[in-house]
């Protein structure tokens, strides 16, 4: 019966020893950062990104057009899908759609609220022709932007896939090299992923034909064609890139080429207009000036 008081009070005292026994605890400091614990690393604190007036208007814009979804799936939908693809710019079709809307509301405010009342109507027509064709007209330069340099980034891009294929590398190792190892293009962007489709699974005809109908190039398609020939046929991929390489380099010559024959003519608009104006001011002007002060007709009129 002693054991179980005599194991309480062993306990007890115990207990109470160990309240008075010093025991070294961390100490805690208030750091700009936050609540820092000695012989520990600072918290890291994440503080929430403040979301940009632009991506604010952005999400709100992106909410918005999901009421478009419909407008989308009608052909000019799918043939505006094709050239945002074309253009590589993350705007999504019911996007590009809600934007044209708001144009053409903006332009419909402006012309109800400045507009005469004789010429309303015109000016509403205007407006709505004015907020459809504005994104198109944006969308259609980016696309000519991103085709330009396609155009000038193919030929070095078929040269490095040449050099490749000719050091002993098969067409798909080449490929993959000159991604890795090239600067970010438009061009590299398109193999890299044309190499990630072939990669899942999808057929390198297919994959070369989907790249060249998604621009609607000749000098992209006849890459395309080329690799699918060789590839159908059997024949050295490398020669094929040899003899595409040299045509390309041949084109692109050819362009250069048409480009500065056609230079003098675009010169000749500011030559016009701007330059012709300021040299016969700054030749004229002064013998015009010289002439309204001595008038050499005044003293042949007072000899008489």
């Amino acid at each position: 019966m002693l054991v179980l008081p005599l194991m309480f009070a062993f306990f007890a005292v115990f207990a109470l020893a160990l309240a008075f026994i010093p025991v070294s605890r961390p100490t805690l400091k208030l750091t700009p950062a936050g609540l820092n614990i000695e012989g520990m690393e600072p918290p890291v604190v994440v503080k929430p990104k403040k979301k940009r007036p632009l991506q604010v208007v952005f999400g709100i814009v992106a909410k918005l057009a999901f009421f478009n979804k419909p407008l989308a799936a009608l052909p000019l939908g799918r043939r505006m899908a094709a050239d945002l693809g074309m253009s590589r710019t993350s705007i999504s079709v019911e996007e590009f759609f809600l934007v044209k809307e708001i144009l053409t509301l903006f332009f419909l405010w402006m012309s109800v609220s400045y507009a005469a009342k004789d010429a309303l109507l015109f000016f509403v027509l205007m407006s709505i022709a004015a907020g459809y064709m504005l994104p198109e007209l944006w969308l259609k330069a980016r696309i000519k932007k991103v085709r330009d340099t396609i155009l000038r980034e193919l030929p070095d891009t078929v040269d490095l896939l040449g050099l490749c294929v000719n050091a002993g590398l098969d067409f798909m190792m080449a490929l993959k090299y000159v991604v890795e190892r090239s600067h970010p293009s438009v061009i590299i962007e398109e193999l890299r992923s044309m190499m990630q489709e072939i990669n899942v699974g999808k057929p390198r005809r297919d994959a070369l034909r989907d790249m060249a109908r998604k621009y609607e190039m000749p000098d992209l398609s006849t890459f395309s064609r080329t690799l699918i020939q060789a590839d159908r046929m059997g024949t050295s991929v490398s020669e094929a890139l040899n003899i595409l390489s040299e045509d390309m380099r041949e084109a692109r010559f050819r362009r250069g080429e048409t480009m500065a024959l056609k230079a003098p003519l675009k010169m000749l608009v500011p030559l016009l207009f701007f330059i012709f104006p300021v040299v016969a001011i700054l030749v004229a002007g002064p013998i015009f000036l010289d002439f309204i002060q001595n008038n050499p007709l005044q003293s042949l009129g007072s000899g008489k």
